[in-house]
């Protein structure tokens, strides 16, 4: 797959909503029409950074609670699939008194409710979830092609659609700012799959899914194309085209985050093949009060 030069990247975001002005509805070279996005008001951008492979800083060690020999009252051991199971009893320990019941919620015409509801609005912007299903296909003769489903909120129905963008590339994005200036959260369970040809996902997804052709998208930047009767409202598909944007204009980031990431998988599993974990031994302490947990509360 071809990468887009950076000042390329550039030029096709300003000639955007000249496009998209002057061909309300772009035709795909199978004779479907793809439906038309609103244009944008916003440069489509990725928040925060994208998972490289790099693994995450050790976290420090948890704190360890070893009873003293002299606290030990009673001890069992079983033995289970390679490990050791110790369970204690000991001397009752003198735990903190739970904390005061949690202050009533307040109402929400309350006027003070209203205040810290828009402060806290001001400081975490809404984020609406984009919620989507991909199967990527790689061929032997033919470039990637992904066949995704998108299910937009508030609507009951959802979206199919073929894309030339591989979105396996898109799986490190969690959050972007859409086309049209809205926080997007993306979940998508996505795969892999591979074939020898175009002819061969065809025949495969006719018998099981009944897709009996896959759009001849043109060369250059990535995009979709709908199957079967577009949505009613054009503005569900701001999010997609979004990611679109960012797919064509961030390949090289997008690419090199899944290197890693995939570098990262091999040489885990590499090292798992080579190194099985074993079972832990656990340690299990317990001990007995004379007093309920109620009776305690209601003492204090």
């Amino acid at each position: 797959m071809k990468t887009i030069p950076f000042v390329v990247c550039l030029a096709v975001l300003f000639m955007v909503p000249l496009v998209r002005s002057q061909d309300q509805a772009k035709t795909i070279s199978d004779g479907s029409a793809a439906m038309p996005v609103p244009a944008p008001t916003a440069t489509a951008r990725i928040l925060g950074n994208i998972p490289d492979g790099t693994p995450p800083p050790p976290q420090a060690p948890k704190p360890q609670f070893v009873a003293r020999r002299a606290d030990i009252l009673d001890s069992k051991v079983h033995q289970q699939g390679g490990r050791t199971i110790t369970i204690q009893r000991i001397k009752p320990i003198a735990l903190p008194l739970p904390p005061d019941p949690a202050p009533q919620p307040l109402a929400a015409a309350d006027p003070a409710f209203q205040e810290h509801l828009a402060s806290f609005r001001e400081d975490h912007p809404k984020s609406n979830m984009v919620p989507l299903g991909a199967s990527v296909y790689h061929f032997k003769d033919a470039p990637t092609r992904t066949l995704v489903r998108y299910w937009p909120e508030g609507r009951g129905e959802s979206i199919t659609f073929w894309s030339s963008a591989d979105f396996s590339l898109l799986s490190g994005i969690f959050s972007f700012v859409a086309t049209d200036g809205e926080t997007r959260c993306m979940f998508m369970m996505w795969g892999i799959e591979d074939f020898n040809s175009k002819a061969d996902l065809l025949a495969t997804l006719n018998r099981g899914h009944g897709v009996s052709n896959i759009p001849d998208f043109p060369d250059g930047p990535a995009t979709f194309s709908i199957v079967g009767t577009p949505p009613d409202d054009p503005t569900v598909l701001v999010p997609i085209q979004s990611l679109h944007d960012l797919y064509n204009c961030e390949f090289n980031r997008l690419k090199t985050a899944w290197d890693g990431r995939e570098r990262a998988r091999i040489q885990r599993t590499a090292y798992l093949k080579a190194h099985p974990p074993q079972p832990k031994n656990i340690v299990l302490n317990y001990w007995r009060t004379e007093k309920t947990a109620a009776e305690k509360g209601a003492a204090r």
